[in-house]
């Protein structure tokens, strides 16, 4: 069997922990290199996937657009009365079910990102999935993780020499049985299990049972040398599991992602210099029985919503009481969002983007982006059109939480450059005030709207290069209208849409970060 066969067929290592299987990940090249900067700056991040596509514009809720989101899905819409209001901004609030994200947010601890998604969406949970986890074009097909593609060549002869000193704990740990495609590097995710005390000190002693000397033989070496390994990890997970002590009292104990949170910051307290954690909630596929018929502020949402957001809270908690809250910033993320219309079966389809939420006490607080325009009449086909591309977060997590270099930046994301976004404080991405800068692009109304034949746009930027680009109801691009350098000032554009089929379309003005986005009717 083929190395990298063997370990895809075998998995990750497991052990159990607080009634949790726990995957441990040694190397993912990518993660190798954020070990060796988490030694020195001791930052950790932590993933959070809500697995089933989550349905934004019932999470982060565009109050501006409440009159056209009646009309669209008027069975699964929460009462704007109830909508948990946040400090400082008007026109857009949290799912009432969301009072411990509030909480954060107001005290000025969570970034949430508008209509996050990528180009020529895919609607099937594991083609999204991969994408999403592997940081490709909609059109690509990679067998490497956004988190373990770095570095490949810096730790020549792997697994040969770890643990080490340098580095003695796992580089990545999900909770959960599934490993994440997220962490697999360009030759393998390691998976590890402890077995018996003599492969623990033949590992220590870098003993490693005989085997024929074959090409056969030399993969049984490699196998053991794995299985060694688990060992040694698994002993550091448990010994750390045992120094560290949880202080909050706010893990509800029939909340799954609380618990899977706890043990987190057990571990990080404990002592593991582990720099990437992934947890996970299920259930987000809610094609049905999205809301309780009877109250649309209850139901599988809601109460999902309500685990997300307490067990955030639990852990912002958790992570302050021990002290080691500036070391750690978490993110949330879904495959995908759902349709702006919601369907007979009191819930909502496969969509395209959503909103995302990073947060910490190192996240610069706010909101980054527009509430997405909501038409007036919809179909079954609209979307919620992308704002910002998914690996635009992944790069900023990459330059400005662990700190690498652009060209280290690059090579993570594949050889590709994305913008990074201010999301956290001391944003390397030029926009110190980034609320006022968002401000300075301003795109008017087209006219005729609806449209048919000519349709004309008019915008204003502070200067530099733009882009004003036309995309269909699910978020494909149609033609870009305008593109180069402009100066201050406005700008009027024309294309013509002759030919289009009947229907709601999407214009989007940007600039760098700043983006702005509109609908427009073709009749």
């Amino acid at each position: 069997m083929k190395r990298r066969n063997f370990l895809k067929a075998s998995g990750a290592a497991s052990l159990t922990l607080g009634g949790f299987g726990i995957k441990t990940y040694a190397k993912s090249p990518l993660l190798q290199m954020l070990a060796g900067r988490a030694a020195s700056n001791d930052k950790v991040f932590v993933l959070i996937n809500l697995g089933g596509g989550n349905d934004g514009l019932n999470t982060l809720i565009p109050l501006d657009q409440y009159s056209n989101l009646s009309k669209a899905r008027s069975n699964v819409l929460i009462p704007d009365t109830k909508v948990l209001s946040l400090s400082g901004k008007t026109g857009t609030g949290f799912h009432p079910s969301m009072t411990g994200l509030q909480g954060l947010y107001n005290d000025g601890l969570v970034n949430a990102v508008q209509a996050v998604g990528y180009p020529s969406p895919n609607f099937s949970h594991f083609r999204s999935t991969d994408i999403w986890m592997t940081g490709s074009d909609t059109n690509e097909n990679w067998n490497t993780g956004w988190m373990g593609r770095y570095l490949d060549g810096e730790f020549p002869g792997f697994p040969t020499g770890y643990p080490s000193t340098a580095m003695p704990d796992p580089l990545a740990i999900q909770i959960g049985s599934v490993v994440s495609l997220a962490f697999m590097g360009p030759t393998t995710t390691m998976g590890m299990a402890i077995t018996d005390p003599t492969s623990f000190y033949n590992l220590v002693d870098g003993k490693v049972d005989s085997a024929p000397n074959s090409k056969y033989g030399k993969e049984l070496t490699y196998i053991r040398l794995i299985a060694q390994q688990t060992n040694e990890y698994s002993t550091v997970i448990k010994a750390a599991a045992n120094n560290g002590a949880n202080q909050s009292t706010k893990y509800a104990t029939n909340n799954n992602l609380a618990q899977q949170l706890k043990i987190v910051a057990k571990l990080i307290k404990g002592g593991l210099k582990t720099p990437v954690y992934m947890v996970n909630l299920g259930g987000f596929d809610t094609h049905s029985a999205q809301v309780d018929a009877a109250d649309t502020t209850k139901g599988a949402h809601a109460t999902l919503l309500g685990q997300l957001s307490d067990a955030i809270a639990a852990f912002q908690d958790d992570l302050t009481l021990m002290g080691i809250q500036d070391r750690v910033a978490g993110m949330t993320f879904s495959e995908f969002g759902r349709r702006i219309q919601s369907n007979f079966s009191i819930g909502t389809d496969h969509g395209a983007a959503a909103p995302l939420f990073v947060f910490g006490t190192g996240v610069q607080s706010g909101i980054i982006g527009a509430n997405p325009t909501i038409p007036g009449t919809t179909t079954v086909n609209d979307n919620v059109p992308m704002q910002y591309d998914f690996r635009q977060v992944y790069a900023s997590v990459f330059k400005d939480w662990f700190g690498l270099a652009d060209a280290e930046v690059k090579a993570a994301m594949g050889g590709k450059d994305f913008t990074i976004l201010p999301i956290f404080k001391g944003s390397s991405s030029g926009l110190e005030d980034w609320a006022d800068q968002m401000s300075r692009i301003y795109l008017e109304d087209a006219w005729p709207n609806p449209a048919q034949g000519d349709v004309n746009f008019r915008f204003y930027t502070d200067g530099g290069n733009a882009e004003l680009v036309l995309f269909d109801a699910l978020g494909n691009k149609i033609r870009t209208i305008a593109s180069g350098k402009n100066p201050l000032g406005d700008h009027t554009v024309s294309t013509n849409v002759t030919g289009l089929k009947p229907g709601n379309y999407f214009y989007q003005l940007s600039q760098g970060n700043k983006k702005v986005t509109k609908v427009l009717v073709v009749k």
